[in-house]
């Protein structure tokens, strides 16, 4: 069994093998590796994963250097667009209702198909809700016209679960992390390769790699990427789609920090959307579970 996830190993390995650097540095017997570890990349790979029984206020410890190469939403919100291929209406949400205060992040936990992105792409109004309000800052974004809606759209950015497939394949990340201030006129030609260096240095990446392609980067690497385009439009509300879900835990743990850190600097307010509760444990303030109806 091939994976990142040491919760999967605990439970159903009987041996284990730790790879670092394209070679084996620690073999043993499951119960023994996490009793007793022994490499101290082992070590740093165990103190990397958020638990369940750890104080709220434990902070991860992530695994230095680089790998090779306000939304309001009142009683009664539904959202529920059509399916292209289905013959009904797929309710993919129904009946949600929550409120995240500013500065706050709240976790929204439940299984696969439970609606959790189709929920946090509705209230970007990515997909556009047919019933229901979304209230942000006291404005109602189901009735705002497209130009109102732009204006709006600066201050609430997604960070995608895939970071690859989110990324123009055809754009560098340097033009990827610049496009928001582009769009929305935050920056002149001037000073515009200044600030996304500086955004590069914000979520520790060489600022030099500006010029490489999406395909160039390792996937914690354009998950950084990311994160930096946005927080380059400057928001104060961003949803967190499974941001870690595809990356290994040596990463997990500082993509976690890169959120945390700009969060409590600027106040900013995160859906943050999982489905590990060790990790939504972690970072949140309050959770939601969702459910899929069977």
């Amino acid at each position: 069994m091939i994976t990142h996830n040491l919760g999967i190993v605990a439970r159903y390995a009987h041996r284990v093998h730790v790879m670092y650097a394209g070679r084996i540095v620690e073999s043993a017997s499951a119960d023994a590796l996490y009793a007793r570890p022994r490499h101290p990349y082992t070590i740093a790979l165990l103190r990397s994963v958020p638990r369940l029984d750890w104080p709220i206020a434990e902070k991860l410890v992530p695994i230095e250097g680089q790998p090779p190469d306000r939304l309001h939403s009142p009683p009664g919100c539904v959202f529920h667009p059509r399916c292209p291929f289905a013959l009904d209406a797929c309710r993919a949400v129904d009946h949600v209702s929550l409120q995240i205060r500013r500065g706050e992040t709240l976790g929204l936990v439940g299984e696969s198909g439970c609606g959790k992105s189709t929920l946090g792409r509705a209230i970007l109004r990515l997909i556009p809700p047919i019933a229901g309000r979304i209230l942000f800052e006291g404005e109602d974004l189901t009735e705002l016209p497209d130009a109102e809606l732009r204006r709006v759209r600066r201050k609430m950015q997604m960070i995608f679960q895939d970071p690859f497939s989110s990324l123009n394949p055809r754009m560098t990340v340097g033009d990827a992390v610049a496009e928001p201030m582009l769009v929305h006129r935050l920056a002149t030609a001037a000073n515009r390769r200044e600030k996304v260096a500086e955004l590069f240095r914000r979520v520790r990446l060489d600022p030099g790699m500006a010029s490489r392609y999406p395909h160039e980067l390792s996937g914690g690497q354009r998950q950084r990427i990311g994160i930096a385009r946005a927080l380059a439009a400057a928001p104060s509300f961003i949803v967190c789609d499974e941001p870690v879900s595809e990356l290994d835990v040596s990463i997990q743990a500082q993509i976690v920090y890169l959120l945390e850190e700009p969060r409590e600097r600027f106040r900013l307010t995160y859906l943050f959307v999982a489905h590990d509760l060790a990790v939504v444990r972690h970072i949140s303030d309050r959770g939601h579970v969702s459910r899929r109806d069977r």
